[in-house]
């Protein structure tokens, strides 16, 4: 009989329960006194309704946000609302990214860009007071960095083990040390650090990534202990997306004879992954915009893998 009135459902007009008209009235009415259940069961276009994130007015610094998966999460936050400022130490690329921003962004949110370099200590401690001064606070902070150079042991100076440290895990500290006192203040704020898969299964060729980003996570799980209950702080670990930096890792591999051209490397990630295809940045931009709002409240000290079910770890 269930299947019967399903089937009924489906053939009203409109698919509206009003219209339902079912030979077996129990069950008629079971489902219609079960209305929210049943749209969110069966959803349609018409009753797919949007989350609010509860982000709009909110304040919102994302450092290393001109391209990539940076940009991806200062576009995600504008769109629901939150004044935003991007970062980037390519002013021509930076202001080409603020109108690509303001172009996703939602009535009356504001994005401002703020060029610096993330290894200069008092370039970040300023970066930090932008928001601060442009929006009266900073309620959201989002650490992002580009990658260091994609290389195996053996091939990897100590010049560039250092740099990767600065780039990766000191840009992080300055950047949180700087915001902390902001975060803290009236409600407290959120912390999203942007690590990499590689932090839970190594890849070939990304020993810099692999060790160094695992520092960043370590720091993040730390943070949500010392901050809690002011502050959250969590981390997403974005597995393959279509990004400069994955257009630089595969180009590199073509250099060094891993693939024959640009396209076949980039098909031999495509088929590691188990969904079929890599990630699109604005579905890793959606994770950092919920995990920054009042909807995760209950999450801190998480790091959260998004990367199409690609590798074999299991943590």
């Amino acid at each position: 009989m269930f299947t019967y009135a399903i089937a009924a459902w489906r053939t009203a007009p409109g698919r509206d329960f009003r219209n339902l008209h079912c030979p077996f009235p129990p069950i008629a009415l079971l489902i219609k006194q079960h209305h929210y259940f049943a749209l969110n069961a069966f959803p349609t276009a018409a009753t797919r309704t949007r989350v609010d994130l509860q982000l709009a007015g909110d304040a919102a610094l994302v450092t290393a946000s001109s391209s990539g998966l940076g940009k991806a999460s200062a576009r995600a936050l504008a769109a629901e609302g939150s004044n935003v400022v991007i970062n980037g130490r390519n002013e021509e690329r930076l202001a080409a990214a603020v109108e690509d921003v303001r172009g996703d962004a939602a009535d009356g949110a504001t994005v401002l860009g703020h060029a610096a370099d993330l290894t200069d200590p008092d370039a970040v401690a300023e970066l930090v007071e932008r928001p601060v001064a442009e929006f009266g606070g900073l309620d959201h902070l989002v650490t992002s960095a580009g990658g260091p150079p994609a290389k195996p042991f053996l091939e990897t100076t100590d010049d560039e083990w250092y740099d990767a440290f600065d780039l990766l895990v000191m840009s992080v500290v300055r950047a949180v040390r700087a915001a902390a006192p902001h975060l803290r203040a009236d409600d407290g704020g959120t912390i999203v650090t942007i690590a990499s898969i590689t932090v839970k299964e190594p890849k070939p060729n990304l020993v810099l990534s692999n060790a160094v980003r695992s520092g960043v996570v370590g720091l993040e799980k730390t943070l949500s202990q010392e901050f809690a209950p002011e502050i959250r702080a969590n981390a997403v670990l974005p597995g393959t997306h279509e990004t400069p930096r994955i257009e630089e890792v595969v180009d590199q591999g073509v250099e060094r004879g891993d693939y024959d051209s640009y396209d076949d490397g980039l098909e031999e990630w495509a088929d590691r992954i188990p969904i079929g295809r890599l990630g699109d940045p604005m579905e890793l931009g959606r994770t950092v915009a919920f995990l920054s709002s009042p909807q995760s409240a209950y999450l801190t000290g998480v790091a959260v893998p998004i990367h199409g079910g690609e590798g074999a770890s299991t943590l």
